[in-house]
């Protein structure tokens, strides 16, 4: 008798798993996703002057970007800023990204760049 019920027992959980894997990932993407922060304008001019010290020095920055709920992390050197397309070309060791301006919530100077 306990063999039957055991055989049971197999049979659902069987049945079931696809749906319980589907409703983990999708709980664990909702507890990943990071909401976007709210930036004054004392937030976002300093930003902007960061960014255009950053590009006339050369200097080294990291960037924080927002993006469907999740937080990138960028550095590197600022080779062009495109005010028209809202856009920022950042050269690393690795290659070139294109960064859109507004999805941009953090500049940070680097630290080895923070002397000049």
């Amino acid at each position: 008798m306990d063999r039957n019920r055991d055989r049971g027992n197999m049979k659902w959980t069987s049945l079931m798993l696809p749906e319980h894997l589907e409703r983990l990932r999708d709980w664990q993407q909702e507890d990943q996703y990071t909401e976007r922060p709210e930036l004054t304008d004392f937030e976002l001019q300093s930003m902007q002057q960061t960014l255009e010290t950053a590009w006339r020095r050369k200097c080294e920055v990291a960037i924080k970007t927002w993006h469907e709920g999740k937080v990138h992390f960028y550095q590197g050197i600022i080779e062009a800023l495109n005010p028209s397309a809202s856009t920022i070309l950042l050269s690393d060791p690795f290659g070139k990204d294109k960064l859109a301006v507004p999805a941009i919530i953090d500049v940070q100077l680097a630290k080895d760049a923070e002397g000049i």
